[in-house]
């Protein structure tokens, strides 16, 4: 049963505006070394920070909780599987705050083009 649906837009050019002039301080305060590493390597790394941005955004409403309740940005993490297929997951802080939930399964979907990223979110029980 669907429990959260979570869904939100990041306009790629204000990614961009923040890289050129935060990169390192607001990457890693936003993102896990590994979501880091799998952006840089794209070849527009801001299309893909804007996508996982959005992802993070799409959870903490799908969740019905803000940053408020003590999970950083960083604490949820949007890796791809083997397949390529985009994964959430939740490091201890994230984890926590959901394990007083009967989530069993999240799902996550990311679009983007040149200009904006979307990424809807889905909690299950």
């Amino acid at each position: 049963m669907i429990c959260g649906i979570g869904v939100d837009s990041v306009e790629v050019s204000r990614i961009e505006k923040i890289l050129d002039r935060w990169e390192k301080r607001f990457t890693n305060m936003v993102y896990s070394s590994s979501e880091i590493d799998y952006c840089r390597k794209q070849a527009f790394p801001a299309i893909h920070y804007a996508a996982r941005f959005a992802a993070k955004e799409s959870f903490f409403k799908a969740a019905g909780i803000g940053l408020w309740k003590g999970i950083r940005l960083n604490d949820i993490e949007i890796l791809n599987n083997r397949a390529g297929k985009p994964e959430i997951k939740l490091r201890e802080t994230a984890k926590s705050i959901l394990q007083d939930t009967d989530v069993t399964a999240i799902y996550v979907s990311l679009s983007h083009t040149a200009f904006l990223a979307v990424a809807m979110v889905i909690l299950e029980k």
